[in-house]
């Protein structure tokens, strides 16, 4: 039986599609985003033919993980829009799109409620490159520091000379609106004190695209990492982390925005930062940080005349966005072409997942409280990630803050599959930076402390340890084709 099933895995052919799999290299292990010692352990392709009847039981079943573990992924899904244009995805028209554009990119002033502590003044500030929603080289400081017991604790920053004491969150605010004129002796200014001995840098995200991986669905994303983990024999077990819906009381689903997967809902990413980057208080984050040298009613954000609140056209705005595209030219070059068969091959692709598909026009989401339309639903995305959080030897040592992230209510309200325990775990874990839009970027990694591609795949360890191996194994020649082909998208 056993020399049987080898011949059967050495036999296995597989018809594909000519549009089923974007850049797909005709290789069904490698289509289906997993290595040959992965999902089909061993396995050989030698045309595009699949004789099923050669398949064992065992072949079978091993050809099923590796079709579960990209679950909602068809050959009958549409790509999703890509492109730098400013143009909208059709989630919104052009017009809305362009409003919701100006907004995103609106300066905020002491007036409109900046502050009083905070990073930027605008959404665009840290999101700019090269249109406004992408990336940037703009970083925030995150620190805390472990109990007794080596649990991780939210950090406390003493503030107007150590009289107050600001709880509740790992982020460190840069910037301050006084002390000013009106309050020339209060001192606001956040600095860290030694006790807070646990400190990274965060950098900035990408956002265009966005909209569609909110439209995924919570189950493909729980199958990616169930069958990764029995696919790999527990060494790659990416994390599918519940979260509360700040919108919907009560209601969790997969987290999938941050470096920590602290949001699954785009309005909740929405509101998080407008308070917490920029100070705005809002429907959803109604609390101010710190009250001191606050002259403006709460919540700083409220709704207009159409009922929507600043925080709804952010959202809206981003779902509009088109996904980061290609460099059309580069990645079709031989050099390419060769570094993305390479780039599957030694098993980035395991977490680095090349194809995903959205849910259903119609599904859904963000416990109900938002439905996948048209322009979302149904489309293929090919983002290189699996939005999993994953311990790759890189991970800061911090936990996400509950306060911080959902707001002063947030252990008043039974969340439903709430965990504190599983989000200790994720403190040395980081979400799986997606790799479309990475030529954009001149850092690389969660804190931008790589410089070039080839750092940044060295610096991976723990459950990346046997894919950095197989990198280092490659000759100069094949791992400069992995750089090219990254270059390329």
């Amino acid at each position: 039986m056993a020399s049987h099933d080898a011949r059967a895995r050495k036999n296995i052919h597989f018809h594909s599609r000519k549009n089923f799999w974007q850049g797909c290299s005709h290789d069904f292990c490698v289509c289906f985003g997993v290595t040959p010692n992965a999902a089909l352990e061993g396995c050989e392709i030698t045309d595009r033919n699949l004789s099923v009847k050669s398949l064992t039981r065992v072949g079978v079943l091993r050809a099923l993980a590796a079709i579960i573990l990209f679950a909602g992924v068809t050959a009958f899904a549409d790509d999703a829009p890509t492109g730098f244009d400013t143009l909208t995805n059709g989630f919104a028209d052009q017009d809305t799109f362009a409003a919701d554009l100006a907004k995103f990119e609106e300066v905020e002033a002491i007036k409109d409620g900046l502050g009083p502590v905070y990073n930027a003044q605008s959404c665009r500030e840290c999101h700019q490159n090269p249109v406004s929603g992408g990336s940037s080289q703009i970083t925030e400081l995150r620190v805390g520091h472990l109990d007794q017991r080596g649990r991780f604790q939210d950090a406390r920053i003493p503030i107007v000379r150590g009289t107050v004491v600001i709880t509740g969150r790992s982020l460190v605010n840069d910037r301050a609106i006084c002390p000013n004129k009106d309050f020339p002796n209060t001192e606001i200014q956040e600095r860290v004190p030694d006790s807070e001995n646990i400190r990274t840098l965060r950098v900035s995200l990408n956002l265009l695209g966005d909209g569609f991986v909110e439209a995924i669905a919570d189950q493909t994303l729980i199958d990616l990492a169930r069958n990764q983990c029995r696919a790999s024999r527990g060494a790659i077990c990416g994390q599918a982390l519940r979260v509360p819906i700040v919108e919907a009381p009560g209601q969790t689903a997969i987290g999938r925005f941050g470096w920590k997967d602290q949001h699954a809902s785009l309005l909740s990413f929405a509101a998080d930062a407008y308070l917490n980057e920029m100070g705005i208080t809002n429907p959803l984050q109604p609390d101010e940080v710190t009250t001191l040298c606050n002259t403006v009613s709460e919540p700083n954000d409220t709704p207009g005349a159409d009922g929507l609140a600043d925080i709804d056209r952010f959202a809206r705005f981003v779902r509009s966005t088109k996904a980061a595209p290609r460099d059309d030219t580069l990645a079709a070059t031989s050099q390419a072409v060769k570094g993305a068969a390479l780039f599957q091959r030694v098993g980035c692709v395991i977490c680095h997942v090349q194809s995903l598909t959205t849910a259903p026009v119609g599904s859904k989401v963000n416990g109900s409280a938002f439905t996948v339309p048209d322009a979302l639903g149904g489309k293929t995305i090919h983002p290189y990630s699996d939005f999993l959080l994953h311990d790759v030897g890189t991970g800061d040592g911090i936990v996400m803050a509950w306060t911080e992230h959902y707001g002063k209510n947030v252990y008043n309200i039974d969340w439903k599959g709430r965990s504190d325990e599983l989000v200790q775990r994720t403190r040395n874990k980081i979400r799986t930076p997606p790799l479309w839009g990475v030529r954009m970027r001149a850092r690389l990694m969660h804190d931008g402390g790589s410089v070039t591609f080839s750092d940044a795949i060295r610096r991976h360890r723990g459950e990346a340890s046997k894919v950095v191996r197989k990198f280092n194994d490659l000759n100069q020649a094949d791992r400069q084709a992995i750089e090219e082909f990254l270059r390329s998208l």
